[in-house]
């Protein structure tokens, strides 16, 4: 089986950073697009930003220029620097990751736990 782990998240004062990160382990043949996602208080589960087996990156809109994502191939692991934090910024993360696996259904889409990111004064 798949297991994602994530680690980085807390409480920030506003303007502040954190570093999240997301390791992948279990019966993996292989990594394809890695992202991260955020779930506030009452709303809907919204893409954050994503990264493809080739580097290449997408961001909503809301944090383009404040947030990176990135990846470590090697480790299995994706990564989201968050700087300039906003109190709307405030929610829980979950990492999502494509994982190939050796057996049937062979693709298989894996949720983290979540981490909580607070950000207030």
């Amino acid at each position: 089986q798949v297991q994602l782990v994530e680690s980085g998240g807390g409480l920030v004062q506003p303007g502040g950073s954190l570093r999240l990160s997301c390791a992948a382990s279990g019966s993996i043949a292989s990594i394809r697009t890695m992202g991260w996602y955020c779930q506030a208080p009452g709303e809907q589960r919204k893409l954050v930003a994503a990264i493809s087996t080739g580097g290449t990156t997408n961001y909503a809109d809301s944090v383009k220029g404040r947030f990176t994502i990135s990846r470590d191939n090697a480790k299995n692991t994706v990564y989201l620097q968050m700087n300039s934090l906003k109190p709307e910024d405030t929610a829980v993360y979950y990492c999502n990751v494509g994982v190939v696996v050796s057996s049937t259904p062979n693709y298989l889409n894996a949720w983290g736990q979540g981490t909580l990111v607070t950000v207030s004064s």
